[in-house]
């Protein structure tokens, strides 16, 4: 199935299809099932056959590659592999996928998500961590309490809000902006389910400033990608989208934030002069953004650390230039993992190649031509994607 041939200059590889299931709080089929779902619906996309998928991507603890191969019946997969840098995994397999197929060692490589993350095995405290320098979780971090996300991030968002302009309406204007795109999408968790300001403020702690409604969900169900060097079929005029370009960064040191100096430096910082110095295109140059949203303030923080606004100027983004339908920069226009559902990000891809093709309805952002893609993972690993509607395209 592979071409054997090298990678020519200013070329790209292309999300050639995408699918899922619906996001729900409980599903009644298993995660074979939702997996096989969203395959099956990504290569219809696609324009090939299940069976002409010779690469698979996943992330540890979900899904994995034996199970997928067996459960779909694929006959010749070529490659396997895992990318383990927890919410950035999924925007770093565009990068993989893309050099697999570029470089001739497969033609249809599949992204998958698929899990029962609400009504299956529970997040529990005791739970294997995948972090880290489990030393210093253990002897610093345990012992005072201090073992989940939320935790461990409200650090970086208390911080931030004390040295610059951030505040709570901020973070709440990122909550709601989420729930009124995924009030817009029929495939989101929280369709039919409005916010407003009043109900988000009533939300519990869960830990200070992080309110219930700052969190992402937990989620049933899957979705997948499939990355190819050739655009596929032309259907009724569908633009290809193009992959412009991806990089990944780790922050200084990437086990433990505590002790970082600076601070609130995160390895998407990193990754982005790398990403916009080699794509020719600027921060300004978006139509959108899907941002990694495990947490409200983590959008904020990465749209900084992205180059879409410095510290002083991002709460003015937020909540006067604008991050809804119809502003300066729509963000997370499927409702993300604070709406849509937690797809560990690989959801944000396939709203960004439908933004692209002009196929989401209600949501779409007009003219869309030019969407970045963020992943946050474990204690600030960041990645960053560009993907274009091809040019040409109408």
């Amino acid at each position: 199935m592979t071409s054997g041939r090298a990678r020519r200059s200013g070329e790209h590889a292309y999300v050639r299809g995408v699918g899922n299931t619906r996001y729900t709080k409980k599903a009644d089929r298993t995660v074979e099932e939702l997996a096989a779902h969203a395959i099956s619906a990504a290569a219809e996309d696609a324009g090939i056959q299940v069976g002409e998928i010779d690469g698979i991507i996943v992330y540890h603890g979900h899904i994995g590659t034996d199970e997928v191969i067996s459960h779909m019946g694929l006959p010749d997969v070529g490659l396997r592999a895992i990318i383990d840098i927890g919410g950035a995994s999924a925007v770093s397999a565009l990068q993989m996928a893309s050099l697999y197929v570029l470089g001739g060692a497969a033609e249809n490589v599949l992204l998958i998500r698929a899990m029962k993350g609400s009504s299956g095995g529970r997040r529990k405290a005791e739970r294997k961590s995948h972090l880290p320098s489990q030393h210093i979780r253990r002897n610093l971090e345990y012992v005072v309490g201090c073992n989940t996300p939320s935790q461990r991030y409200a650090f970086l968002c208390r911080r931030y809000m004390h040295e610059y302009d951030l505040t709570r309406a901020h973070l709440a204007e990122i909550a709601l902006a989420a729930r009124a795109h995924a009030n817009l999408n029929p495939d989101a968790q929280m369709y039919g389910r409005p916010l407003d300001l009043e109900t988000y403020l009533s939300g519990r702690v869960i830990a200070e400033p992080y309110l219930l409604y700052d969190c992402c969900l937990e989620t049933d169900g899957a979705c997948a990608v499939i990355v190819s060097a050739q655009p596929g079929r032309e259907r009724e005029g569908r633009p290809a989208v193009a992959i412009l370009g991806t990089a990944e960064g780790h922050a200084d040191p990437p086990d433990d934030f505590l002790s970082r100096d600076p601070f609130l430096a995160v390895g998407l910082e990193k990754a982005a002069r790398r990403l916009w110095d080699s794509i020719g295109l600027a921060p300004e140059d978006m139509d959108a953004a899907m941002v990694y949203d495990c947490f409200t303030f983590e959008v904020a923080h990465q749209l900084e650390a992205a180059g879409f606004a410095t510290p002083d100027t991002i709460g003015r983004l937020i909540a006067e230039d604008g991050i809804r339908l119809g502003g300066r920069l729509p963000v997370n226009t499927h409702g993300g993992l604070l709406s849509e559902g937690h797809m560990v990000g690989l959801n944000h891809v396939v709203e960004a190649a439908r933004q692209l093709r002009h196929t989401c309805g209600a949501r779409q952002v007009d003219g869309a031509r030019h969407i970045a893609v963020t992943g946050w993972g474990n204690l600030g690993d960041g990645s960053i994607s560009v993907l274009g509607r091809q040019s040409g395209s109408s």
